[in-house]
């Protein structure tokens, strides 16, 4: 690419970022570092009204969360194109809205709200959509329809005005986007947007444009709900003589079952998050659970597809491999199970030291951490052993409390079935076997009682079975001979005999 690759993500602070924006954030980020290019955060706050405190915070740690950094922020500013916040910039667009008006690009409108609501009821009330253009204009209140006496003397008074743009009619408008390809708009159906509010601020058309520009944005790479704002954008860069980035309108993020855009109330009626982090009653993917690296490699797959059946990257395979020509036009249905498939995979691939200090957390919570089977050696061992059949850290107290804390009960179903007439006096033969044994490593365990078993013409269903449940109170958990090693003699021997007393 001949110009620089400069791409930007710029969230509203209006509440917290949803995955969406989360995932819009990754795309303009994995095409920046595929390119050699800047990735850019601009904090767009010019609709005050609707601020939020602690938005703009939450937007910059949950993107931290992900790994998702930027070269330019209002944290990291550069000089040249700072500063990084729309409110902080206000005093560069009033320009521009007067070089527009200067133009005959843009035109004074002072019709009031009250006189703009008359005018949408009546039109409806007709049958009709009222629109502010080409057809009307001359019959509203602005200084295209006053003699310019009568405007200098309404602006001159402070009169309120907004700055329409002026939509030129009976032409097409050519429009280029990388993922939807060629497209083409009547400008007879436009409206003049408003560029410019009474109240001093830009709307996002006019910051957004002029932003850009200034920022020297090379793609613009956004959802597809800012499509219809594509004509207006590429008539404004025409109007000013600029040269228009390039545009990629990425899919939505579709519900569950595939009809219309994923919202906080099918998480809420689904059960799981659609914030990255927890925001007021709204659990997020952090404190869900989910690893980042997991959030980040299904994200990235929601509307791109690699061309290949892989489905795990980090995220440096998804820089080499990410391209907006593989981004699909259609939504993309969002898969809860997916998510949890992922998170389980990145488990998997976790050492078991960073786990297993996850989990010391809890266990701190639970348990006397004064026992030595509560070391982080210990914990490490057992996350080893069961962290191929847990999904979150959270799964791990239920997949190994017998590691901890012998069984206070046994489940009832399997000791009905595995406790038999002569089980105890199969389980006391076996204590006495132990009791010789004083190498407990696994392999030993499993010779001597494999040996043993034979030597006494047993079946193994006579003896595995119940030995899991009294080890375990269940008969759940990992290879029989590491549970017994990991519990060390004494602990083991214990479990038996109590189980002897209590079942019989």
């Amino acid at each position: 690419m001949s110009q620089k690759v400069r791409v930007r993500f710029a969230p509203s602070p209006t509440g917290p970022l949803h995955i969406g924006g989360v995932r819009t954030a990754l795309f303009n980020y994995l095409f920046a570092k595929k390119h050699g290019g800047d990735f850019i955060l601009r904090i767009e706050d010019t609709d005050q009204n609707r601020y939020v405190e602690g938005a703009e915070k939450y937007i910059i740690d949950a993107l931290e969360w992900c790994g998702i950094s930027f070269d330019e922020s209002p944290e990291k500013p550069q000089d040249k194109f700072g500063p990084y916040r729309q409110s902080e910039r206000k005093h560069l667009y009033k320009a521009f809205a007067d070089e527009l008006i200067e133009k005959g690009k843009a035109y004074y409108a002072f019709d009031t709200a009250e006189k703009l609501d008359f005018h949408r009821k009546d039109h409806e009330a007709k049958g009709k959509t009222f629109i502010y253009n080409w057809h009307n204009r001359l019959k509203l209140d602005n200084s295209l329809s006053l003699m310019p006496e009568e405007v200098e003397k309404r602006l001159a008074s402070g009169e309120d005005y907004v700055v329409r743009f002026l939509t030129p009619p009976d032409e097409k408008v050519c429009l280029k986007d990388i993922i939807r390809g060629d497209m083409e708009i009547d400008s007879n159906v436009l409206d003049d947007k408003v560029l410019f509010k009474s109240d001093g601020m830009p709307t996002y058309h006019l910051a957004n444009i002029v932003d850009d520009h200034l920022m020297e944005i090379s793609h613009v790479i956004r959802g597809e709900e800012w499509l219809p704002s594509l004509a207006l954008h590429q008539q404004l860069y025409d109007a000013f003589g600029w040269q228009a980035p390039e545009f990629a309108h990425l899919p939505l993020i579709m519900k569950p079952v595939g009809k219309g855009k994923l919202s906080k109330r099918d998480g809420e009626k689904g059960g799981f998050p659609v914030f990255p982090l927890t925001w007021n009653d709204s659990v997020g993917y952090k404190e869900a659970g989910f690893f980042p690296e997991a959030v980040v490699n299904f994200l990235a797959l929601l509307g791109w597809n690699p061309g290949t059946e892989k489905e795990l990257f980090n995220i440096a395979e998804l820089v080499e491999t990410f391209s907006l020509e593989r981004v699909n036009k259609s939504g993309a249905r969002f898969d809860p199970d997916k998510t949890k498939w992922y998170n389980q995979q990145y488990m998997q691939t976790k050492d078991n030291a960073e786990l297993s200090g996850l989990f010391l957390a809890e266990l701190q919570q639970r348990l006397n951490i004064s026992d030595s089977k509560r070391n982080p050696e210990y914990v490490e061992k057992v996350v080893g052993l069961i962290k191929e059949r847990a999904t979150f850290v959270s799964d791990f107290w239920g997949l190994s409390d017998y590691f901890f804390v012998s069984p206070s009960t046994y489940n009832e179903k399997a000791a009905k079935k595995q406790w038999k007439e002569d089980t105890s006096s199969i389980m006391a033969e076996l204590v006495d076997v132990l009791k010789n044994q004083s190498d407990f490593s696994t392999e030993l365990l499993e010779t001597n009682i494999k040996s043993w078993i034979s030597d006494a013409e047993l079946s193994f269903g006579k003896v595995m079975p119940p030995l899991r449940l009294v080890l375990v109170g269940d008969m759940k958990g990992p290879h029989i001979f590491d549970i017994m090693a990991m519990l060390g003699k004494e602990e083991t021997l214990g479990r038996i005999e109590k189980a002897i007393a209590v079942l019989g």
